[in-house]
């Protein structure tokens, strides 16, 4: 672990923004979105951004004897650990939902999204969606986060609508699938997904990187 990544974990995070990591158990309820879980941890790294703003904390990152693109990598590799580490409990809690609870009727009797490799990769591409548009965009003036936010929760939440809207669509009813049913289907999808968040991860960061060295502090 990097002195900049212990930084932002000491001393610019909140811990408002590991407990949000706890929005992962979303993944369990009955009768509802359960991709909302997702935008919520990343609703926390968000606070940790603001808090961070409102203490100068770019600036101070700046002065310290690094260079300026590993202020932004430090952001991205906190955002990428608080994403992981909610992603990977979101993961064993989609496994329980696919094995012990497979046959649950709260589950069975559920209108909405279930809990499968399908729902695991569009968490993985709205995490990506969060680091491209929302952490991307902030490095273009290293200050302003209301309005990539706000395109964000947009964007975001259109996904979520499509994703749960999906099975409904004929032809498309695999993608709700039980258990380990049509693991075809599941795996392209979480493959995809994967491919989708590391894409949008590495060029948001690269922009970013470019855009905070214009940038006069």
């Amino acid at each position: 672990m990097n002195a900049l990544l212990r930084k932002e974990m000491k001393l610019s995070s909140l811990l408002l923004t590991y407990l949000f990591i706890g929005f992962a158990v979303m993944t369990l309820c009955p009768g509802y979105p359960i991709l909302c879980g997702v935008f919520f941890i990343t609703l926390g790294i968000f606070q940790s951004f603001q808090s961070a703003r409102e203490a100068n904390d770019i600036v101070y990152s700046a002065l310290l004897p690094v260079k300026k693109t590993d202020v932004v990598k430090g952001k991205y590799q906190f955002a990428l650990l608080i994403e992981m580490a909610g992603f990977a409990l979101i993961a064993i809690l989609t496994l329980i939902r696919m094995t012990a609870l497979s046959q649950a009727s709260v589950y069975l009797q559920n209108a909405l999204m279930n809990a499968n490799f399908f729902f695991l990769g569009c968490a993985l591409l709205i995490f990506g969606l969060f680091n491209a548009i929302f952490i991307g965009g902030f490095f273009r003036t290293a200050y302003k986060l209301g309005k990539h936010f706000v395109i964000y929760i947009v964007v975001a939440f259109a996904v979520i609508g499509i994703a749960e809207a999906a099975h409904h669509v004929p032809g498309l009813e695999n993608l709700n699938a039980f258990g380990f049913e049509h693991m075809g289907v599941q795996m392209a999808s979480l493959t995809a997904g994967a491919v989708a968040f590391a894409a949008l991860t590495y060029l948001s960061y690269n922009k970013a990187s470019r855009d905070f060295e214009k940038i006069d502090l």
